[in-house]
């Protein structure tokens, strides 16, 4: 749980950078990847992080005013990544305006209880590392390169 601003916005920018680096890896023809069929696709996961922090941002009340439609999966992993990186920059921005550190320990109420803001912030983030775990499984799956988010890949040890 966050109980500082800054602490919240230091772990979004370190953690926004590493899914950065998954969404850059995509390509266009992968966008499909799953781990079978029926599963969540590399496209899906990737516009699921592009949208789900608003959902996330929202709860604490902050309004991102998203433009990106949750089920309009792009067909190019250059919209996808750009997508992201806005959203990532706007949770930035806006959260600096709307939240302080009194902000953090307030309750959110809702889906029949409660939790301080700070704790949501904590989940935003935290589901952000698995889907982006998911990811890097199917960039491999794919035969895409895996970037070395929390320290290097089996590529980068040869």
């Amino acid at each position: 749980m966050y109980r500082n601003l800054n602490d919240f916005l230091t772990e979004w920018s370190e953690s926004a950078d590493g899914t950065k680096a998954v969404l850059n890896a995509l390509e266009d023809d992968k966008l499909d990847q799953s781990i079978v069929e029926g599963h969540n696709s590399l496209g899906w996961l990737g516009w699921h992080l592009v949208n789900t922090p608003v959902f996330f941002m929202n709860l604490v009340g902050v309004d991102l005013e998203s433009p990106y439609d949750p089920d309009d999966v792009p067909t190019k992993a250059s919209d996808i990544q750009k997508a992201y990186a806005d959203i990532s920059n706007r949770i930035v921005e806006k959260s600096k305006e709307v939240l302080s550190d009194d902000a953090l320990v307030n309750e959110f109420v809702d889906f029949g209880g409660s939790a301080p803001k700070g704790s949501v912030l904590r989940m935003a983030i935290s589901h952000q590392i698995h889907h982006r775990g998911q990811m890097t499984v199917l960039l491999r799956q794919a035969g895409l390169e895996v970037p070395g988010v929390m320290g290097p890949t089996k590529e980068d040890q040869q």
